[in-house]
């Protein structure tokens, strides 16, 4: 009887807590990947706000707000420290996107999903900032690149 009102017991405890655990998990690399996307566009009249953060392997994608603008940044980790690949909407939510940005199948599908689930976390009218970020800029060949938001 008392292995089964433990079991009992266990089986109610163990979802609950993974489901706490999934609302405030995040991952050990978000302040280096918050930190390389403030050091390139942050200005002290309009900050630069990362949240949430997704992460694959040896890539990223975190969700960023500055003024009433956002969008998302798919980052790589280049010799141990994080780098902008590039700037989009909810491009950066789809496989295809990421594949053709240099990512596996595989990484491509598990980030976007990440991503994903890291966003239902985030409310809701920060998640829409996102999709403001009109086109597809790539970062890498920019000494400083500079987001370039829908009007």
């Amino acid at each position: 009887m008392n292995l089964l009102r433990t079991t009992m017991i266990v089986a109610a405890v163990v979802p609950t807590a993974a489901t706490a655990w999934a609302e405030w998990y995040e991952p050990p690399q978000a302040g280096a990947i918050r930190h390389a996307l403030v050091a390139a566009f942050d200005k002290p009249e309009q900050r630069l706000v990362v949240d949430p953060v997704a992460v694959v392997g040896d890539h990223a994608v975190a969700g960023w707000t500055q003024g009433d603008m956002g969008g998302r940044a798919l980052l790589r980790l280049k010799n141990g420290a994080w780098a902008i690949v590039l700037c989009a909407g909810d491009q950066l939510l789809d496989p295809n996107a990421l594949r053709h940005a240099g990512l596996t199948e595989t990484s491509a599908k598990q980030l976007a999903a990440a991503t994903r689930d890291a966003e239902r976390q985030t409310p809701p009218a920060r998640v829409a900032m996102f999709s403001r970020f009109e086109g597809l800029v790539s970062m890498e060949d920019h000494s400083h690149p500079q987001p370039h938001p829908k009007h």
